[in-house]
């Protein structure tokens, strides 16, 4: 029965992966990875230097080892130009892995931004931040963990050892150059107040996927839009609206929610410590036509200081709930900020 439920599992997943072709990486917590979300993101933080860590696990209850895993690291820094305005640098390391065929992408980036101050006074104000980035990735994928049709036996038996019939897939592993740039809109009120509006064009360059030497699979870009805030209702308690819509090829998704924030601090810690909790929906296109809701999220964040820790578990309830039990994935986040002896202007949204 669990061997019946694996099979059906894999069935399904193999074709939402097949119309969600060359799809990109994505995180429920994409409010704690800002640098993958948009290049317009770097460096805008209220501190000067931001260590950011990610780790996501999906499918884990079926495939055991074998499930899909993405990790992400960063590192960025502001840098004041004049009194007001901010070049942003900063750097990008992800990797992900699924499946028995170890089928994995490494990417490594830089980014750029600079922030234009439009308005406003020393402690309120909007901004319009551009933002670019370049990097280079490699994918790979162990052609001999794959299972071809031709090494079944036809007596429900499978044998690794006869030739597979195939012979165009000739790279194994291959490296592409991947340019990306990116907008952002922010308006703060205070510290506590704020909203903004963002967008992002992922592979410009569209490289060239196929591992045949005779194909050619260009991958498809990707636009980002997100919007989102912070409100302060009362002396202790504000409100984090949040959307996020990605399109990239046939496929579509869109994040929504609110994280419920609590203040936990006091005189010169107020701001500095709180704890958050957040629900979020998921909702993507199905293959053919129309959507369907992929996940409930469910969230947590707590800021003390200088650090930030997030969690967040996907509920699955998308068509593979019935082999996934709807377990989907977990999600952790770390981030660190150095915020040094001088702060400057305007409060930008905390990132």
């Amino acid at each position: 029965m669990k061997r019946l439920k694996q099979l059906a599992f894999f069935t399904l997943l193999m074709t939402f992966m097949f119309s969600a072709k060359a799809q990109d990486i994505h995180f429920s917590q994409f409010y704690l990875s800002p640098l993958n979300l948009n290049p317009a993101m770097t460096g805008v933080m209220n501190c000067n230097i931001r260590l950011v860590a990610n780790y996501r696990n999906q499918w884990a209850s079926v495939l055991r080892s074998n499930a899909f895993r993405t990790y992400s690291v960063s590192y960025d820094q502001r840098i004041p130009v004049g009194r007001n305005d901010y070049f942003g640098i900063g750097g990008t390391f992800w990797g992900d892995r699924a499946g028995e065929a170890d089928f994995a992408t490494l990417t490594g980036k830089l980014s750029a931004s600079y922030s234009k101050k439009m308005g406003g006074s020393r402690n309120y104000g909007h901004y319009l931040v551009v933002g670019a980035e370049a990097g280079v990735a490699q994918r790979s994928l162990d052609f001999l963990n794959l299972r071809w049709g031709l090494q079944h036996d036809g007596e429900g038996g499978f044998n690794p050892n006869l030739d597979p019939g195939e012979t165009r897939f000739d790279r194994d592993e291959f490296l592409f150059g991947d340019l990306a740039a990116g907008l952002l809109w922010f308006m703060t009120f205070d510290k506590n107040n704020n909203l903004y509006l963002g967008g992002s064009f992922h592979h410009l360059n569209r490289a060239d996927q196929s591992f045949s030497s005779e194909d050619q699979d260009l991958l498809y870009s990707r636009f980002t839009a997100h919007a989102g805030g912070e409100f302060l209702v009362s002396n202790r308690f504000g409100l984090l609206p949040g959307v996020i819509v990605m399109s990239q090829g046939p496929s579509f998704q869109v994040n929504a929610g609110t994280s419920f924030k609590f203040l936990l601090g006091s005189g010169r810690q107020a701001g500095t410590q709180s704890w958050q909790f957040g629900l979020w929906t998921r909702v993507s296109n199905k293959i053919n036509s129309g959507v369907l809701n992929d996940a409930i999220i469910a969230s947590t964040r707590f800021d003390f200081d200088a650090f930030t820790l997030g969690f967040s578990y996907d509920i699955n309830i998308s068509p593979l709930k019935a082999a996934s039990n709807y377990n989907g994935s977990f999600e952790l986040a770390l981030q660190y900020k150095i915020c040094g002896p001088a702060r400057r202007g305007v409060y930008c949204p905390s990132f």
